[in-house]
Order: structure tokens, then sequence, then C-alpha cells
């Protein structure tokens, strides 16, 4: 009998932990910024860490007609996953909006030449170690900055800022949020985009082996680390649902996180 309700509990955690794993939400936030360069909103959609997964429809159409511009914070893929099935996920975001990516660690997984072939063919501009200006429907300019995986040792923060005038609007994005303790206030960040770490993918107790991911401000930055919406080695979560993020940014007197 001791063993019965074991092995039924136990199965039913399993259950629960898949299900975390393979939740398809899309969190808002609205953020403002002083030196936000329009009075037009930018509406910007985060997804980190896909891996094995292909995006939900229901994420496309929660997001249909509500993104201006899409921004992938790497590890798109890992070894093993078949090009089609990431193409599949290419096609579905590339007929929403235009996309930014920036390598994680697993993206280097697979073959770099054949995977770029694949980034490049659905128009994405990959953001090694570069940036790039996006103009603004209702005008202004914003300068969305990126690096190559920290892990690596290939991240260059003087190439990425190389081009960015030193009072544009920033936008950066390093696939690991180590990365941030190379970000000076000089250096006027309005915006960091993080994943990688997936929350900690499994918490006991309230605790893993990374933070739980948060979006918070500060100084006169807002910096966001999300879960992920994949997961690695295992399909399973526990105390860090998987989530992507819809950010409604605009122009505030301060800034401001809602």
């Amino acid at each position: 009998m001791i063993i019965t309700i074991i092995i039924i509990s136990a199965s039913l955690m399993l259950l629960y932990m898949w299900k975390e794993a393979y939740r398809n939400e899309v969190k808002h936030n609205t953020l403002s910024f002083p030196n936000f360069p329009s009075d037009k909103p930018l509406r910007l959609f985060f997804i980190s860490d896909v891996h094995r997964r292909t995006i939900h429809p229901s994420i496309i159409r929660h997001i249909q007609n509500k993104t201006d511009l899409i921004v992938i914070g790497g590890d798109l893929l890992e070894g093993g996953v078949p090009f089609k099935r990431t193409a599949r996920n290419l096609q579905m975001l590339s007929n929403i909006a235009p996309i930014y990516f920036v390598w994680g660690n697993n993206d280097y997984e697979v073959n770099e030449k054949a995977y770029t072939s694949l980034l490049t063919s659905f128009g994405v501009t990959i953001l090694r170690n570069k940036a790039a200006a996006y103009e603004m429907k209702g005008g202004g300019t914003i300068w969305l900055i990126g690096v190559d995986d920290v892990s690596k040792g290939n991240s260059n923060k003087t190439d990425a800022f190389k081009c960015v005038p030193e009072n544009g609007f920033k936008i950066f994005i390093s696939h690991n949020p180590l990365f941030k303790k190379n970000l000076k206030d000089e250096d006027k960040i309005s915006l960091m985009l993080s994943g990688h770490t997936h929350g900690g993918q499994i918490r006991l107790f309230g605790l893993g082996l990374y933070d739980k991911g948060k979006i918070w401000r500060e100084k006169e930055s807002i910096i966001l680390i999300s879960n992920g919406y994949g997961t690695t080695t295992v399909p399973l979560r526990l105390g860090s649902r998987a989530e992507t993020h819809l950010l409604t940014i605009s122009k505030g007197k301060k800034c401001i996180l809602k």
C-alpha cells in the first residue's frame, strides 16, 4: 500500500513537472524611460532557450499584431535538434516581425556555417558582438546590442558598442546574464535581456542551481533574466515554469517597470 502511494505520488509529481516545462505563457510588462526616442511605444517579444521545443501556435496567436520586433536570446536549438524544427520556429516568428538573435552556448553544438545560413534565410539579424539600429515607425532610433556567448570566450563589448552613439537608446542582449558584470553606468543601457539559467529549471524548497528568472529596475536600467521557453537534459521544471515575454516600451518622465 505504501509503495503504491509512493509510485502514484511520484507519477503525479513528474506529470506536474512535465506540464510546467511545456507551459505556453506570455508575460506582459510595461516599461517607460525618459530617453525613449519616440512618442509611439515599441512592442518587443523576447524568447530565449527554446532548445528542443516547437513554439506553440497559442504563443504566435497571442503576439500576432501586437509585436514590432522579436529578440531571441540564444539557445534556439541544441545538438540533435533537426534544422527542420528550428526552421518551423523561425518561419512562425518571421511572419510576425523582424528577428534579432544572439548566440547561446548550446547553439554551438551544431554546424555553425549551416546554422548561420538557416538564420539568415529567414532574415534574422545576428548580433554577434555588434549592434543594429532599429528605426521606429513613429520616428526615432533604438540600438539593439548583442554579444557572443560569454562561456565561449568570444564576447567582445568593445566591438558590440563600436558604432553605437553615446546617448542612443540601448537595448543590450546577452544569452548569459553573467555578462552584466561587464556593464558600467557610463554604458547607459536602458534595458538588458538575458536567459540561459532556466531559472534553475528544477528548484527544491525554493533553491536551485540558478536564481529564478525575474525582471527588476536597477538605477536607470531595467534587467530581465528569463526562465526561458525550453529545457535541457530533462524536459521537466519545478518552481521555474516556462515563459516568454511581451514588453511594451514607451517614453515617460522616469524609468518605470509595471
